[in-house]
């Protein structure tokens, strides 16, 4: 491993070498700070070719990981005077078949996120041609390959990294000294790009792909990864052995190369998971209750069942020592977990709140919570909703977006027809139902159809908040501007954004803000209106009122707190998981065959109560109580 990869981030991101660890990786704290440490080296290099009067050969990568770099290089392009006139680009793929003009090409995607922003020249950009006879597309990969080599290869070699360990899209069984060709894609890529195609029905089979053997001739690799859907793979990566299963292990034997990520994309390591197994530990509460949770798990035995054996033969006899026995160890975090569980989510009235996760006061609390989605609420807290309600809190639910891009062209033409036949504002409705079936592959809904769109979304969840008794007045639809695109990109974050999540926490004052910190979510949404959230309390946390106010987050469908995170769980019934189940029915938009099912083909409804039963069987077997489900929730402090 070069030096020039050891302090290549340093001190921004964060590196520790293990003897897990066979790639070079830096961690950041987000991927906004390590994304300008990637574009600051790119850019770097642009400027030292230049100087040599030497073409820069970049190979640049598509998809949500680098979209950040490219921004950055526009801010240097625009601000610094960075040009890209010397630079020549190879893009890594494109899918087959594929427009260039198609809003899902990566053609589209590199001019409209970096080259049309730039002074790059034209003929010096190149990007597979997904529009090609098959009789012509093998020609042109060796074409693709020759042009690479004449100009001396890759200076610099930007990558992203699939679920399935893609590079490119060199899925599994790729071999290490494959060249640029065509390739079927995996089942789970597809389905990881189904979000973006509105619906894997949608996503091409095959793929051009420059090939492993071509990446790896790079002179330098740098491979992002964000967010906790890619923690699972970049584990199996960065310690695991060569694989052609995994084609990123590839990377394994080559020089120069860094991995960058984010904290959650870093989480699976075994020097950020069990960092006792690596060296010795500062034991903070946290890292302790972390520990012991993992060994009760990976030992199949209740906690108070540890041993001192137990303990010492996993890497964790110092906090044996520090502690002086499992005993003591045992009886203080099994306490602790116990005091995470109760019935009472908005407090307990006239009760000794000391051990108790939330306030026994005010009895009556004023509770706002926020909703990504139109159905995130029931989905993701249904049962603690019924709870807070049940119990006499005023509750709000805020819905921060529409929802609509995620009603099918089929549904609302449903609506659009029955609504014509009654006669109600004919006229509109007969446009609506002619811009839908003229409507081309994955353009852009009408302004009408996304209303009708969004008004399907809204009648969806005030039917479920009624079946909960709230009554509509405390229902909130935000329509926060970023979603409304039309398109699955959506704008970033305003300033108008955060306002109006801002004015609804001042005119309720909560006591209570529920919010979803799930941030796997395919489409991003989520992370956007927890980032508004977010942003609106830094404004307003100088006011009074909210030294009461306690956030605390939940997850939804995509994933769930680890055990050892939950600092509120909330215990459901079987007649609550089946009232939560009935209330996520009322969204019918989003049954059987919605549109951004991910990559897990089971309904919400369905996904949900698995979790839930897995969250109060995980608690089980640590030697808690058995419940039918139970609803995790982490406080947030701003």
């Amino acid at each position: 491993m070069s030096q020039k990869n050891k302090i290549a981030y340093s001190p921004a991101g964060k590196f520790e070498e293990t003897r897990f660890e066979k790639i070079h990786n830096v961690v950041f704290s987000n991927s906004k700070e390590a994304s300008i440490e990637v574009a600051n080296e790119i850019a770097t290099l642009i400027r030292v070719k230049a100087k040599e009067n030497k073409p820069c050969i970049l190979g640049l990568a598509t998809g949500s990981s680098p979209v950040k770099v490219y921004e950055e290089l526009i801010r240097l392009h625009r601000e610094e005077g960075l040009s890209f006139e010397n630079v020549i680009s190879f893009n890594l793929d494109e899918y087959y078949p594929m427009d260039k003009e198609n809003i899902q090409s990566y053609h589209y995607f590199m001019h409209e996120y970096l080259f049309k922003h730039v002074d790059i020249l034209p003929e010096n950009i190149n990007i597979p041609d997904g529009s090609l006879e098959g009789t012509d597309l093998h020609q042109y990969c060796i074409d693709y390959e020759l042009k690479i080599k004449e100009l001396g290869g890759v200076d610099f070699q930007l990558l992203g990294i699939g679920r399935t360990g893609h590079i490119g899209f060199n899925e599994p069984g790729s071999h290490y000294n494959s060249g640029t060709r065509t390739i079927t894609l995996d089942t789970m890529t597809r389905g990881d790009a189904a979000p973006s195609f509105l619906g894997i029905d949608n996503v091409p089979r095959k793929a051009i792909t420059m090939g492993i053997g071509t990446i790896t001739k790079a002179k330098r690799i740098v491979l992002l990864a964000w967010g906790i859907s890619k923690a699972e793979i970049l584990k199996k990566t960065i310690e695991g052995g060569i694989t052609a299963s995994v084609p990123a292990t590839y990377l394994q034997g080559v020089e120069n190369v860094t991995f960058v990520m984010d904290d959650e994309a870093s989480s699976e390591l075994t020097r950020i998971k069990t960092p006792w197994l690596v060296a010795s530990c500062i034991w903070t509460e946290d890292l302790k209750k972390k520990a012991i949770v993992w060994l009760s798990e990976l030992l199949d035995k209740s906690i108070l069942k540890l041993t001192d054996k137990d303990y010492n033969d996993n890497g964790m006899s110092s906090l044996i020592a520090e502690k002086g026995s499992a005993y003591e160890l045992n009886i203080e975090m099994f306490n602790a977990l116990q005091n995470t569980i109760t019935g009472w989510p908005g407090g307990k009235p006239n009760s000794d709140d000391t051990k108790r996760p939330e306030r026994a006061t005010p009895e009556k609390k004023r509770v706002i919570i926020f909703s990504p989605h139109p159905d995130d609420d029931v989905i993701s807290m249904g049962g603690t909703f019924d709870r807070l309600v049940e119990q006499g809190h005023e509750v709000h639910i805020a819905y921060q977006t529409s929802g609509n891009i995620a009603v099918s062209d089929d549904e609302a033409l449903k609506f659009a027809e029955v609504t014509g036949y009654m006669n109600v504002e004919s006229n509109l409705m007969k446009g609506i139902i002619k811009d839908i079936q003229n409507k081309k592959p994955f353009s852009v809904d009408s302004p009408e159809t996304r209303k009708l769109k969004g008004m399907i979304r809204r009648g969806e969840s005030l039917a479920a908040t009624r079946y909960m008794s709230l009554p509509d007045e405390n229902v909130h639809f935000l329509d926060l501007p970023f979603y409304e695109t039309g398109k699955v990109k959506k704008d970033d974050i305003s300033d108008a954004d955060i306002q109006i999540v801002a004015d609804l926490i001042t005119e309720i004052k909560p006591h209570q803000i529920y919010a979803a910190g799930d941030l796997a979510d395919p489409h991003g949404t989520h992370k956007v209106c927890l980032d508004a959230i977010f942003a609106a309390l830094d404004i307003l946390k100088p006011q009074k009122f909210m030294d009461d106010c306690w956030v605390w987050l939940y997850r939804g469908a995509w994933h769930e707190w680890e055990t050892y995170e939950i600092e509120m769980a909330v215990p459901m019934s079987p007649d609550q998981v089946l009232k939560k189940r009935h209330a996520i029915f009322f969204h019918q938009s989003q049954k059987d065959g919605v549109m951004f099912q991910g990559n897990d083909s089971r309904e919400f409804w369905v996904r949900v109560e698995d979790r839930n039963r897995l969250t109060a069987n995980k608690y089980n077997q640590l030697g808690l109580a058995d419940y039918a489900a139970i609803e995790a929730f982490k406080r947030y402090h701003f």
